[in-house]
């Protein structure tokens, strides 16, 4: 049984006609497999199934080991340009003091200049849960500040003994 690790090439091709393109890209019509792999030969090289999908498949004449180490290149290439986006956690308790929400704020923009997400996390313990509206109150305010940073994409919201709120920046990282 074969392990499916690229597309399929020579004998491989189950379709009875495909649509041949040679080795420069010029076309050479609809041909049955048979005479696709006898032309690829001529030339010293594989028939290659390019669009399995189409009617009827197209495949082209060329290198199988060329073929594959474009297309590695080609994902490597698209896998280097896309950015992950992380998301952090900032956690808050309804007492904190100024100096501490203006640490956390700057820590929250220079995740967004990151172009991280950033997760908002306020717990309350004990007998703060009766005051929710403290904790609130602290998180329309952080919203407030970092609104020219980011903007909310999960708003506040309870949880538990917790008050979660999820901002994304406006404006994509590096």
């Amino acid at each position: 049984m074969r392990k499916d690790d690229g597309p399929r090439i020579n004998n491989q091709i189950r379709a009875e006609k495909v649509r041949v393109v040679d080795a420069e890209g010029e076309m050479m019509g609809v041909m049955t497999v048979r005479e696709a792999i006898f032309a690829a030969e001529q030339q010293g090289l594989d028939l290659i199934e390019i669009s399995p999908n189409a009617e009827p498949p197209v495949c082209k004449i060329g290198d199988i080991g060329k073929h594959r180490y474009e297309a590695q290149k080609k994902d490597a290439a698209a896998r280097k340009n896309q950015k992950i986006v992380l998301t952090k956690e900032l956690k808050l308790r309804p007492g904190i003091e100024e100096h501490d929400i203006q640490v956390k704020l700057r820590s929250a923009r220079r995740f967004f200049e990151e172009g991280d997400k950033v997760r908002f996390t306020l717990q309350f313990r004990g007998r703060e849960n009766e005051h929710r509206e403290f904790g609130y109150a602290l998180i329309r305010r952080i919203k407030e500040e970092l609104m020219d940073a980011g903007k909310v994409e999960m708003d506040a919201r309870q949880e538990g003994n917790s008050i979660i709120m999820i901002m994304v920046p406006t404006t994509k990282g590096p």
